[in-house]
């Protein structure tokens, strides 16, 4: 699984800003607007194209245009700020939600909405989700995508960690990782360290105290989960 790590200095720069505590919702949501773009910008630069015969104001050309139907697969509910920078890019893309939650006690994903089609309807799927945490919800959401008959998937993300990489790459070697950002590793709660905190919290602005913030309140089970998956990518 090739994982793409920008090093694009805006990136960079942007990075920097998402991940202030200071950052407020509305900031918050416009940054992840603008790394999406940056970020979907790389991620589709190997799409194919084919030629396509147009006139311009001066005289006929063969062009390019891209091939493939591209889907959009937003992981609610974070995955939903990533969407509009995407659009951007690809007006027609089609816009699939899939609804999973991750279980704080075995930081397992919980399917509860899914809404695809009968059969597939593109050839190319693009994963929005900015974190890759545990990878255990990104790789639930490309097995429902690979069953549904997606033939190339990508995952497109603001940050990930270690962890999560090795998940996804042992369950979907095949699939390409973009992010702004490769951490550390996760904490006993599966936060990504240094990381933003939790970015469906941060963009919506639904931070419930102290009680939640990451880092606090671990509980055994959680813990060794975290345990197991930082032993797994151990050399």
């Amino acid at each position: 699984m090739p994982l793409h790590v920008s090093s694009h200095p805006l990136v960079a720069h942007k990075l920097s800003i998402l991940r202030d505590k200071r950052t407020e919702p509305k900031k918050f949501r416009e940054i992840v607007r603008e790394l999406t773009w940056l970020l979907g910008y790389e991620a589709m630069a190997d799409l194919a194209t084919r030629p396509e015969a147009i006139e311009t104001p001066l005289e006929p050309m063969t062009a390019a245009r891209l091939e493939p139907r591209v889907g959009l697969i937003p992981i609610l509910r974070a995955g939903l700020g990533m969407v509009d920078a995407m659009l951007e890019l690809l007006p027609t893309a089609e816009v699939w939600h899939i609804g999973l939650y991750r279980d704080e006690r075995t930081l397992k994903p919980v399917e509860y909405y899914n809404k695809l089609p009968d059969a597939a309807s593109v050839q190319v799927c693009l994963v929005l989700d900015p974190m890759l945490a545990t990878g255990g919800s990104a790789s639930a959401t490309i097995d429902i995508l690979k069953a549904w008959g997606a033939a190339r998937v990508k995952q497109v993300s603001l940050i990930a960690a270690p962890e999560g990489v090795a998940t996804l790459t042992a369950a979907h070697p095949d699939v390409d990782v973009h992010v702004a950002a490769l951490d550390s590793h996760l904490n006993e709660r599966g936060y990504i360290v240094p990381g933003l905190g939790d970015a469906g919290d941060r963009q919506f602005g639904t931070f419930a105290g102290p009680a939640s913030e990451p880092g606090h309140g671990a509980d055994g089970e959680t813990a060794e989960v975290v345990r197991r998956l930082q032993r797994q990518i151990e050399p």
